[in-house]
């Protein structure tokens, strides 16, 4: 019987599964928002929660939750595009990056060498969206509509801000991606119900993101694209299908997208996912035998090769451990105990994951 770092890596290698990997993630605090800077109690707090998550559940891989160092400590208080370059840069000294170093290693002593770890990272948009509204005290949406006002005014200033963010998060990845901590990053991205017109976004946001991604891909060849629809939002999935990443994590349920057909969408790499991540969902409230044909149905349809089951997004703080250990069982069961030939074969080619970091 495979590990559970074997059976990810078949799972990223287009490679026959004993059992289908299955792996969730939730919130460890009540409010993962909180600097983690301002308030380094809650640093323990994390850590607590994850050994508690490995002690109870143990999934087969991780998502390393980033709760209180979601976004770099900026203060944008641009009034004009031209402006926005102005913002100081953040140390690798300061402790959002010490932090994060100690907090992916707390992870893997947790976990161990068997079992694939990822680092949450947050893209360039999402770090200029917090600090503009730090810097006006605005909201999400007022923050939103700066950005689109200051694309639509000088696309190329926002291209330049995004770059210089993009710069300063890449300064943490050989911290967070190494044989002591992650072996690859989970890049979340958004366009946050299309506010941003898709060729503006491919032309001025995207450029800083896949800059992300090619440089994790320089430490790591597993690094995941999880495109966001928490909360209802809709993207357009196209402006990120060429991005270089090894996995694509999305809302199915949101973006009406299954990962049959995001197999074939994302050129036949691994697809992450199948289940709706809210309270409403079979997941939090159906009993074993909803959530378990539930599972089923998700592998029925999305095929038994580069598949992982998972849920849209994070899943709620107290969804039933039990609920995971249906799935996972019920994941085992749907994998067949012969030899399967992948009718999607992707040309992208990875080398040993076994012997990765």
């Amino acid at each position: 019987m495979s590990t559970k770092r074997e059976l990810v890596a078949k799972a990223f290698n287009n490679e026959p599964v004993e059992r289908i990997p299955v792996g969730f993630w939730h919130h460890y605090l009540e409010d993962e928002f909180v600097s983690g800077v301002e308030h380094p109690e809650n640093f323990n707090k994390i850590l607590s929660g994850a050994q508690r998550f490995k002690d109870e559940f143990d999934p087969d891989f991780v998502k390393i939750m980033t709760d209180g160092y979601f976004y770099l400590p900026i203060t944008i208080d641009a009034k004009t595009p031209e402006e926005l370059s102005k913002f100081t840069t953040v140390s690798n000294f300061h402790p959002w990056f010490t932090d994060q170093e100690r907090l992916a290693k707390g992870y893997r002593h947790i976990y161990g060498n068997d079992t694939f770890l990822f680092y949450n990272l947050f893209a360039p948009l999402a770090h200029l969206r917090y600090g503009l509204a730090n810097g006006h005290n605005l909201s999400e949406q007022e923050a939103n509509d700066l950005i689109l006002h200051f694309i639509k005014a000088n696309p190329e200033a926002v291209e330049e801000v995004l770059d210089k963010i993009a710069d300063n998060i890449i300064e943490l990845l050989p911290t967070v991606i190494n044989s002591e901590t992650a072996d690859g990053i989970y890049l979340s991205v958004t366009d946050t119900h299309r506010f941003i017109p898709d060729a503006l976004y491919r032309l001025y946001v995207t450029p800083s993101e896949k800059k992300i991604l090619e440089a994790a891909n320089k430490l790591s060849s597993t690094n995941i694209l999880h495109i966001c629809g928490w909360r209802g939002n809709t993207n357009f999935i196209s402006v990120y299908q060429d991005y270089p990443a090894a996995a694509f994590n999305w809302a199915v349920n949101t973006e009406s997208l299954s990962l049959r057909e995001g197999r074939r969408f994302f050129g036949g790499k691994t697809v992450i996912g199948g289940f709706l991540n809210t309270e409403d969902s079979i997941l939090y409230r159906g009993n074993k035998a909803e959530i378990q044909n539930e599972t089923r149905r998700i592998i029925e349809e999305a095929g038994r090769t580069g598949v992982i089951v998972g849920a849209d997004c994070t899943v709620p703080n107290d969804t039933s451990v039990e609920h995971l250990k249906w799935v996972r069982e019920a994941a085992a069961e749907a994998t067949p105990k012969v030899h399967i030939v992948n009718t999607i074969r992707d040309s992208h080619s990875f080398p040993d994951l076994k012997a990765s970091v």
